[in-house]
């Protein structure tokens, strides 16, 4: 395929990140009713659940989609048409296999799985989505061989179906089963979690169906590696970012049993006050997600594109797609994390009026914070792996998520901090890991980014902008006594406003950055950016 009919790196950026806020839009839609039908005990009962899904999920997923989104970028560089098909048929192999693995271990083990959390009840919920295990595997293998392609948009398609038929499947179960069957919040939460499942075998149909619509018999005439020997530099490239993106949803599980443990263990919380208590933790967790989600549409498209720059050896190109992904970040990223610190309580006690805003509100500010560095250090890890330096992520996440578990132990166990001890303990590991990524895409980089010019204007930009959505809800809500909906309404609608005038009157976005965007050039003459 010529690069000219390719999706550009920010066109590609573009279709999944448009894709991606449809699915987090959707999947808002999905998750604030949700927990608000199943109360804090049902949705602590869904994320327990969640949690041990995306742990085996990573491990059987995460690796496998990068190196061969990777080794496919890299043998259409070189024009190895027949060797990027062959990569394609061994990962397809590897997927499947793993997938099996994780629905074995989800389905016959559920209840050892919920033992381990602390709490029984997240067992149907565990079971309900075991066979998304083996759909996601193979969705993995047809996304990375896409995305490997410069296709970024079928995997937008099949993001947006998952999303929908959680959002009307999995919605309509949980309504049922708890209102009209009458059956427990844990039963109804694992038929929320149904609707997932059933999404992923949707989007597997239609991800299948477009790859044999695009298949064409190969024009090139190269040899390819030996399925071995493919599957050998598959294993090599996936095992470490298997290590290091498994570590966030290992972390994770280590910390909800930790923390679910002590408060029931060290401080005496019975199972119901434990679950209330995580279960808005965990409504916090779904807001706190979304800036991260975000990412996703940036490093899938800087591993490939990197990869094959740095095949091509274009250091120019190299130091272009590195300086604009930190910068597109720091623009994205820092707003979002700022104004959910700026209006954590009102937004907590918008999306679910069930539960304890004030203590929702307390959690969501920390973890407001949390997300900058969260995002950070996603694009720095795929800087990294991009890089081949594929250990240094495993190596960051280690160290900060050590550091999380020991500071959640602890102050998880005294009364005046209990549960806020969660979110403390994410801001810490995130923290660590984000800097100390900085520090090795510094020493890895040829040409050096400049921190302070990338991240400095865009962090007092959001600062500005939090303050401004302080006072104007303070303005709205206190003084002129308007609702909570339209205050957190106009408090938003303001901070966007000037938000975008500070990036311009800054000139934090250069046109260097727009011209890498469709009509690029044009955008920057009518905003007047240089």
């Amino acid at each position: 395929m010529a690069m000219g009919k390719k999706q550009s790196f920010f066109g590609g950026a573009a279709v999944l990140a448009f894709g991606i806020a449809l699915v987090k839009l959707i999947g808002a839609l999905f998750a604030i009713p949700l927990f608000n039908i199943l109360g804090e005990g049902g949705a602590a009962d869904f994320n327990n659940a969640y949690n041990i899904y995306a742990a085996l999920l990573t491990v059987s997923t995460a690796g496998l989609p990068v190196a061969l989104s990777k080794m496919v970028s890299e043998a259409n560089a070189l024009g190895r048409e027949r060797q990027a098909r062959r990569v394609f048929r061994v990962s397809f192999a590897a997927f499947v296999t793993l997938g099996a693995l994780s629905f074995a271990i989800m389905w016959w083990g559920s209840d050892f799985c919920a033992g381990l959390l602390h709490n029984p009840n997240a067992s149907y919920g565990i079971r309900a989505l075991a066979p998304a295990v083996i759909c996601v595997g193979c969705l993995s293998a047809f996304r990375g061989y896409a995305q490997g392609n410069f296709r970024m948009t079928p995997t937008a398609v099949s993001q947006i179906i998952e999303a929908l038929c959680k959002l009307f499947v999995g919605l309509a179960l949980a309504y049922y089963l708890l209102h009209v069957a009458h059956r427990s919040v844990s039963v109804a939460a694992a038929g929320a979690i149904a609707g997932v499942t059933s999404g992923t075998i949707l989007a597997l149909v239609y991800m299948a169906l477009n790859y044999l619509r695009h298949r064409t018999k190969p024009r090139a005439d190269d040899t390819p590696d030996a399925a071995g020997a493919i599957l050998k530099r598959l294993i090599a490239i996936a095992v470490p970012i298997t290590l290091s993106s498994s570590m966030v949803s290992v972390i994770t599980i280590i910390d909800t049993a930790l923390v679910q443990g002590q408060l029931q263990n060290a401080l005496g919380y019975t199972l119901e006050v434990t679950r209330r208590l995580y279960g808005t933790y965990g409504a916090g967790m779904k807001l706190y997600n979304l800036p991260a989600s975000l990412m996703v549409a940036l490093t899938a498209s800087v591993i490939p594109t990197l990869s094959a720059s740095l095949t091509r050896r274009d250091r120019a190109g190299t130091a272009r797609v590195i300086n604009s992904s930190l910068r597109v970040t720091a623009l994205l990223a820092f707003p979002m994390g700022m104004g959910l610190w700026a209006l954590a309580e009102p937004i907590m006690h918008l999306c679910y009026p069930r539960y304890d805003s004030e203590l929702g509100g307390s959690l969501l500010a920390v973890l407001g914070i949390a997300s900058l560095f969260v995002c950070v250090m996603l694009i720095t890890n795929s800087i990294l792996q991009a890089h081949g330096r594929v250990s240094v992520p495993i190596l960051t996440m280690l160290i900060g998520g050590v550091v999380k578990i020991a500071f959640n132990y602890h102050f998880s166990a005294v009364p005046d901090i209990n549960i806020h001890a969660a979110p403390m303990g994410t801001l810490v590991c995130f923290a660590i890991s984000a800097l100390l990524n900085l520090v090795f895409v510094y020493r890895t980089s040829a040409d050096k980014p400049d921190y302070p010019a990338l991240f400095c204007k865009p962090l007092l930009a959001s600062l500005a902008m939090a303050f401004c959505a302080k006072g104007v809800y303070a303005l709205l809500h206190t003084r002129l006594a308007l609702g909570n909906p339209l205050s957190v309404g106009g408090a938003v609608a303001a901070a966007v406003i000037v938000y975008f005038l500070l990036v311009l009157a800054l000139q934090i976005i250069t046109a260097e950055d727009l011209s890498l965007l469709p009509k690029g050039e044009k955008i920057a003459k009518i905003l007047r950016i240089r």
